[in-house]
Formats: C-alpha cells, structure tokens, sequence
C-alpha cells in the first residue's frame, strides 16, 4: 500500500517543516509515503468561503485517481488512539488497498464534492491545530502506527 497527504497551502515554519522531514524520512523506511502540496488559491480576498472551498475542491479532486481511498481530516471524523490507528492502517493494508490518501483541507473545510468522494473522516482532536501543525501530526501518526505494528519501542503502553 502506498499513503499519500495532501495538504492545502506550503508550510512556512522552518522549524515544522524540519520536523514534517524527519518523520517523512522515518516513515518511509515502512511503507511509501507522498506529501504533496497543493498551491494556495490566489485572491482568496475576492471569494466567498463556498467559492474558497470549491476551488480547494476541485483541486484536490485533480488529485486522485479512481482507485485511491480518500480519507479527510475533519474535526467530525472519527477519533482514534494511536493503537487503534495502527489497527486501522493494518486493515487497510490487508483489504488490498493500493493507495490511501489523507486530505488537509483549507481553512474553511472541504467542499461538497470532496465530502461525496470520501471513503472516511478521521479526527486527530476536538481542539483545532493550524493546518500546518496538522501535517506534522499526521505523519507523527502514521510513523507512529507503523511502529507499533512492528512492536517497535517507539511507543510506550
């Protein structure tokens, strides 16, 4: 299986981005593993939040192959302990899934289209993060799961 995070907007903080880095280098050593950007969308001032979140759509969309399993992070999603997650992401792997994919969305959620496409929503917590940080929690997160399912010592019980 193949794990893709799309993210809305670059990250501009040195010091996230070099945490986001080293768990992207860590997590590859498990499985493959994308982040992928997607521009910011120009003259955000000019639009309304639905028009913001269309756009964000149609971009992420553009994105995706038939075959991928979209996963958003949605503060409705469900929420999950680290165990549990890496429960998940066995079974993903065992339901013969070629690649995952988790969203970021922009700051105002996703679009409808997004949400019909979408195989599931995760929540990491009911507290908001920038969109930035979440990035590096996901990825904490997934290097994290794949840990525990090779019983490494990286989490403590």
């Amino acid at each position: 299986m193949n794990i893709r995070l799309l993210a809305i907007g670059k990250t501009d903080n040195k010091s996230l981005q070099t945490l986001i880095d080293d768990y992207t280098k860590r997590l590859s050593f498990y499985i493959k593993f994308d982040l992928e950007v997607i521009p910011d969308i120009k003259n955000v001032k000019n639009l309304s939040e639905a028009q913001q979140k269309e756009k964000e759509g149609e971009l992420i969309l553009a994105k995706l192959s038939p075959t991928d399993q979209l996963i958003l992070l949605d503060e409705n999603g469900s929420t999950f302990s680290s165990v549990a997650f890496s429960d998940y992401l066995q079974k993903k792997m065992n339901a013969g899934i070629k690649t995952l994919v988790f969203v970021i969305g922009g700051p105002y959620g996703f679009s409808d289209e997004v949400y019909k496409k979408a195989q599931g929503k995760i929540s990491l917590s009911a507290m908001t993060f920038s969109h930035q940080m979440v990035r590096l929690f996901v990825i904490e997160q997934l290097y994290r799961g794949f840990t525990i399912l090779k019983n490494e010592p990286y989490h403590h019980q």
